[in-house]
């Protein structure tokens, strides 16, 4: 009776450090982005700009979240994927009265420019998307050839 009461004691531990390394990688789906319903180009676009570049690199962070990768490797290369929207956004920028000059960040207060505050937000989106995806365990969007559907 004695050998089969640290035998127990030992298979309870080993059933409880399993639940407790499993509670560590629980999923919330409810944070994952729907891609079931396409956003309008004309919605995307309202938004100044940072509309097109927001969808992009959700699109691509979502689909590169599997990556094993660092987050912020993969964030990085849903950013680079996404660079086409950005120069545009940038060129709109710049169109504008002013559009080059330094500004205080509305964030931080440190002396910025549109460009970089274009920057910052865009890399700062994918590795949130990113974050996303992987706590929610969440699906990629639909692809077609190897890219995201939506990202144009």
């Amino acid at each position: 009776m004695r050998s089969f009461l640290p035998a127990a004691l030992a298979v309870a531990a080993l059933g409880l450090s399993a639940c407790e390394g499993r509670h560590g990688q629980a999923a919330n789906g409810n944070i994952c982005s729907s891609f079931k319903q396409a956003r309008t180009p004309a919605v995307i676009a309202a938004d100044g700009g940072a509309g097109p570049v927001d969808e992009c690199v959700r699109r691509w962070a979502y689909s590169l979240a599997g990556s094993r990768d660092d987050a912020e490797l993969v964030a990085g290369a849903a950013v680079t994927a996404c660079n086409a929207p950005l120069a545009r956004w940038n060129q709109q920028a710049l169109a504008q009265p002013g559009g080059g000059g330094e500004a205080a960040s509305v964030i931080t207060g440190e002396t910025t420019t549109p460009l970089a505050e274009h920057n910052t937000f865009t890399r700062e989106r994918a590795l949130f998307y990113v974050i996303q995806a992987r706590a929610g365990h969440c699906a990629p969007p639909p692809a077609k050839d190897g890219v995201p559907e939506g990202v144009g």
